[in-house]
């Protein structure tokens, strides 16, 4: 007979950080930036790691909030809690801005932002190829390695639309019903278990 699987405990090659990534918190984390998030990893080094949640909307319009985005009617995301004053944005753009950092998968971090001012007033660029986050989400030496011993996150990869496209609360679940694994079962978990 084959032991019941323990559905909170993350199998070692789930527990992978690389760039390009993204980190699916468990259902139960209790963090207030990083619960039921996904965080889409543009750097792991020894030194640490940088990345992005995806599902955070903020209740704040870019064209309200930055300069010479008035035509862009798109919300902002919380990108995690480190430097939330600072502006940041994945794009799938490449060479068209100059500075922009490959990630993975036709996936750019940063860049000229004159060059996107630009291309927002000319029209050049769609919502689903650019999104943009105050703050970022960081992780010094070790740090991330001892949240993942304590099994806070899986480390999954997903497609590139998963990281461009899905904006919203409900995110965290539909990316965990995508997979066909034990994680997919999480989806389902409430976020009070006690209130049940």
């Amino acid at each position: 007979m084959k032991p019941e699987l323990d559905l909170f405990t993350i199998l070692p090659e789930d527990k992978i950080p690389e760039k390009g990534k993204v980190l699916i918190s468990e259902p139960f984390l209790p963090d207030t930036f990083f619960n039921r998030s996904i965080v889409y990893l543009t750097d792991h080094t020894p030194e640490g790691s940088v990345g992005f949640i995806l599902n955070k909307k903020l209740d704040l319009k870019i064209s309200d909030a930055i300069a010479g985005f008035d035509s862009w009617n798109e919300n902002l995301n919380m990108g995690g809690p480190v430097a939330p004053d600072t502006l940041h944005y994945l794009h799938s753009l490449g060479d068209r801005i100059p500075g922009s950092v490959s990630v993975d998968d036709d996936i750019y971090w940063g860049g000229d932002i004159d060059t996107i001012r630009k291309l927002i007033r000319s029209g050049s660029i769609k919502q689903s190829q650019i999104r943009f986050f105050l703050g970022y989400s960081g992780w010094s030496e070790g740090q991330l390695e001892r949240e993942l011993k304590e099994n806070s996150w899986v480390i999954l990869k997903v497609n590139p639309g998963v990281v461009m496209n899905n904006r919203g609360i409900d995110t965290w679940k539909r990316v965990l019903r995508s997979f066909k694994n034990k994680y997919r079962m999480w989806a389902d978990f409430p976020e009070s278990p006690e209130m049940n």
